[in-house]
């Protein structure tokens, strides 16, 4: 047993950080056997007792520290984590949470994540599997699910929610995933991932307005020659350092834990949520080591090419249309960027999600009625702090691209009437049509659920007609029961102070569930269930595959599907890691199959 036990401690720790488990040569001569055999050695050592039972002591065909071992660990862990999580769901509902990606090997692997209501009222999102699938069609992805729902004693039917991508086999109206899933519950209803829509609204408006367009055309043309070689990097770091130093000894800067760190630039990725933000804030931050890395490679440059393609870019960066598009779109992007960080919050609910996704609209109207005074002067600061020529906006607009032809146009009109409200504009009309879950009929009842200005938007045919929407939780004796229960419900949360104050769904589910009300009123509490399992993002999904990298890397690209499942479940779910005891893992440890020296 003290073997077993030293064993589960190296596995548990290896589990938690991530880390691999095997060695390449884990024989007795070896001088790095590994880091499970090199920390169950270490361990060992601590204690005279320990060390002779693991390390002199241990018959050969006993030691427990075999790969199968290790695996066999690794999966009672993950084993017991995912059982507690279903068992906390019991007979419950949860909504299902889905996405592929191909691993460092270039097999498809789909994480599976349930996000449910536990037994205090919180929101949770728990990753259940990672499922190897050989091609990523509908139906083979529904087949690795039942698979996954029968090996845990799920059912379909549990289902109250979708939370997808916008990819086809995963949204499609008639064959899809999405699909396949409502033709066996009709109430799973699918929510298309609101961080995922954003990002696409952040993307078409880069590329269907051509000014923004040509701007990110140039950003990333600028990101290629400032950052196209290791000389070029160090050269934007020493900049910066320099420049640190003469800001903090004329204090201009001050100093502290986490300030003035080393920057670099970013790339913005189509798919990599809020990248084009921070790709305008790197450039913001480290513009004047940019200028002096493109003066660099127009002096110095390895061919008369780059040379030319820097003198170019020196141009355009120092011109005031370039400084105005980077402040234009840097508060554009920053105001999306702060929305997409909400949306991914494990904890953030439908309605909040809605409210957040129209303050956000609210806040680019804003800025086409009264921005334009503010955008002016943040672009006129920066154009002073660097030397670049500002317009006068009451002259006659040049073209660039067009020097000679008059534009009848003052620079003024160019830039609020072409530039400004056009990107607002189609900006606005994305977010329009690409949340049009916000104006759906099923959102809408659920606002009437919405505790804030002490439920004001509280409404009874509303919620009754949402428990409508759900015919397998509310037959027709318990809507009949609920219609009663409502007003008693509003009545009495109104009248407790504890309620007061109240701003999200979330945190009423919590409350009813700390003041027993859940108990008092049990349909309005599950129906409040059913809104709170709706998914707003797919982040926890995206996390999954985040540790995958991290479990699965070039270097251990050769671990097999199940135990970097295990790996994967241990890892992300740490806490539950922790929580599980020993006694817990030796029990199913030694149920899995009879071992050498098990007492019979």
């Amino acid at each position: 047993m003290i073997r077993l036990n030293n064993s589960i401690s190296v596995a548990r720790y290896l589990l938690h950080q991530g880390l691999a488990f095997r060695g390449h040569d884990e024989s007795e001569e070896s001088k790095n056997k590994g880091n499970f055999r090199e920390l169950s050695i270490l361990l060992a050592e601590q204690n005279e007792n320990t060390k002779r039972v693991v390390l002199r002591d241990a018959p050969g065909n006993n030691k427990l520290i075999a790969p199968e071992i290790q695996k066999d660990i690794a999966e009672c862990y993950a084993e017991i984590i995912v059982k507690s999580i279903v068992a906390e769901i019991g007979g419950g509902v949860f909504c299902l949470l889905v996405d592929e990606s191909a691993d460092v090997s270039g097999k498809e692997q789909m994480a599976v994540v349930l996000r449910y209501v536990d037994e205090f009222g919180a929101v949770q999102e728990r990753l259940i599997g990672v499922v190897h699938v050989n091609e990523t069609s509908a139906s083979c992805l529904k087949s690795g699910i039942d698979q996954l729902f029968k090996k845990y004693g799920l059912n379909v039917k549990q289902v109250r929610g979708q939370g997808y991508d916008g990819a086809s086999n995963m949204r499609g109206e008639f064959n899809g995933l999405r699909a396949l899933i409502m033709r066996e519950n009709s109430s799973a209803y699918y929510v298309h991932c609101f961080a995922h829509q954003l990002q696409l609204v952040i993307v078409a408006v880069a590329k269907k307005n051509d000014d923004v367009s040509d701007f990110f055309d140039m950003i990333a043309l600028l990101l290629n020659v400032a950052g196209a070689s290791c000389k070029r990097k160090d050269l934007i770091r020493e900049s910066q350092q320099e420049r640190v130093k003469k800001g903090i000894g004329c204090g201009q800067l001050s100093t502290g834990t986490g300030l003035n760190q080393e920057l670099s630039l970013q790339r913005a990725g189509d798919t990599r949520w809020g990248s084009h933000y921070k790709t305008l804030r790197s450039i913001l931050n480290l513009f004047p080591d940019v200028i002096e890395v493109l003066k660099y490679v127009e002096k110095d440059g390895p061919s008369d090419a780059k040379k030319r393609q820097a003198r170019g870019l020196l141009d355009y960066v120092t011109d005031f249309d370039f400084v105005f598009h980077l402040h234009l779109m840097f508060l554009i992007l920053g105001h999306a960027n702060a929305l997409s960080l909400s949306l991914q919050r494990k904890d953030k609910d439908i309605l909040e999600a809605m409210v957040e996704v129209k303050l956000t609209k609210q806040k680019f109207q804003k800025i086409r009625d009264d921005g334009w005074e503010s955008l002016l002067e943040r672009t006129h600061s920066f154009c002073e702090l660097y030397d670049i020529p500002k317009l006068d906006m009451e002259e006659e607009y040049i073209d660039r691209h067009k020097p000679r032809k008059k534009t009848n146009r003052t620079n003024y009109q160019h830039y609020r009437y072409d530039c400004l409200n056009p990107v607002i504009d189609l900006q606005l009309a994305e977010f329009n049509d690409r949340f049009n879950e916000v104006n759906s009929s099923l959102l809408t009842r659920m606002a009437a659920f919405c505790p804030k200005d002490s439920f004001e938007a509280f409404d009874v045919e509303s919620l009754v007609d949402l428990a409508k929407s759900y015919p397998d939780d509310f037959d027709s004796i318990q809507l009949k029961e609920l219609v009663h229960e409502l007003p008693f419900y509003i009545d009495n949360v109104r009248a407790d102070e504890r309620f007061t104050g109240l701003k999200t769904i979330y945190e009423l589910g919590k409350l009813m569930v700390s003041t027993n009300k859940h108990l008092a009123f049990p349909l309005v509490y599950q129906l409040l269930k059913l809104v709170l399992v709706l998914p707003v993002a797919t982040a926890s999904v995206e996390r999954c595959f985040s540790g995958m990298k991290i479990v699965k890397t070039v270097l251990r690209n050769r671990i097999g599907d199940d135990f970097m499942n295990y790996c994967i479940i241990c890892f992300l779910e740490q806490r539950l890691l922790y929580s599980t005891s020993r006694k817990d893992v030796i029990d199913y440890f030694l149920k899995m199959k009879e071992r050498r020296g098990q007492e019979k």
